[in-house]
């Protein structure tokens, strides 16, 4: 009886010790099973999801080996400065130029033309980085914005009809009709002659126009576009009165306090330097460049 209990006790306790092995190993498999489908999604989702790690990064505007786009302000209507040629492009000395600066400052040019009462309003308002447009340096635009060193030297002149022998000087303008562009130091230079009419209009071209019809007995310009206009038949029938009555700067104007102000005036010397500004100047003017300041005096 006790061999028999005995037996029949080792076989029960093998069997109970092998059922729940059996369970165990289930169990077991079940997680193992578990772990491994979240393994899977796991690589699964990182397979789908993006590769932020190896995708490319916007270049950084701040990037010094990325190009600045340099907004100009512009009015192409006072040749040989700035004017549109026959194909719509803008051209011109003042083109010319400040697409040099912007490849010896690594700028990216995108002009904004405007009128000329625009530019400097442009400018203090932040609508635009630089204007170029034969601004010349004063003491009044100096209060609003700043200037990078010049760049050209001019001055105004009187243009009167080819027969005319009445004008010869300054003094002889009192009592006549002055056509001048808006908001020039052509139209300060006209208001401080006594008794005279002072006749505005939106261009320089359309001033001495206005000339040539008779409408106005004389015309105060800037005289490098006068004498192109002149010598180039848009105007006939003209004569520039000598010499001038002014010795005037232009100047590339910049806000106040712009960080773009330095690199202008670095590529500027830049271009006086190595020959290049000779270049513009003598393929508009057909002439060598004069010596110019660092400064203007105004």
């Amino acid at each position: 009886m006790k061999k028999q209990g005995w037996v029949k006790g080792w076989v029960k306790g093998w069997v109970k010790g092998w059922f729940q092995g059996g369970i165990r190993c289930i169990r077991l498999r079940q997680r193992f099973g578990l772990a491994l489908v979240g393994f899977v999604g796991v690589l699964l989702f990182a397979a789908c999801s993006p590769d932020q790690a190896t995708s490319p990064t916007p270049a950084s505007p701040t990037d010094p080996a990325q190009p600045s786009v340099l907004r100009v302000a512009i009015n192409p209507a006072f040749p040989p400065f700035e004017m549109k040629a026959a194909d719509g492009s803008l051209t011109g000395f003042d083109i010319d130029l400040i697409n040099a600066v912007g490849g010896t400052a690594g700028f990216i040019i995108d002009f904004d033309e405007m009128v000329f009462d625009d530019l400097i309003r442009s400018i203090y308002g932040n609508q635009t980085d630089v204007a170029i447009s034969a601004i010349t340096i004063n003491r009044d635009r100096a209060e609003r914005v700043s200037f990078s060193r010049p760049y050209f030297k001019s001055g105004l002149a009187i243009a009167v009809a080819a027969n005319n022998t009445d004008i010869t000087s300054v003094q002889s303008l009192q009592g006549k009709r002055i056509g001048v562009q808006r908001s020039t130091t052509s139209e300060a230079q006209a208001q401080a002659i006594p008794n005279t009419k002072v006749r505005q209009t939106a261009s320089a071209p359309e001033a001495l126009q206005a000339l040539a019809k008779g409408e106005v007995d004389a015309v105060i310009n800037d005289a490098p576009v006068t004498t192109y206009l002149i010598n180039s038949g848009a105007v006939p029938g003209l004569k520039l009165i000598a010499p001038p009555l002014t010795e005037e700067y232009y100047g590339i104007a910049t806000p106040k306090d712009s960080p773009n102000l330095e690199k202008i005036n670095a590529a500027l010397t830049t271009l006086f330097n190595n020959g290049t500004y000779a270049q513009i100047y003598k393929k508009w003017f057909a002439t060598e460049p004069p010596q110019l300041p660092e400064t203007a005096p105004i």
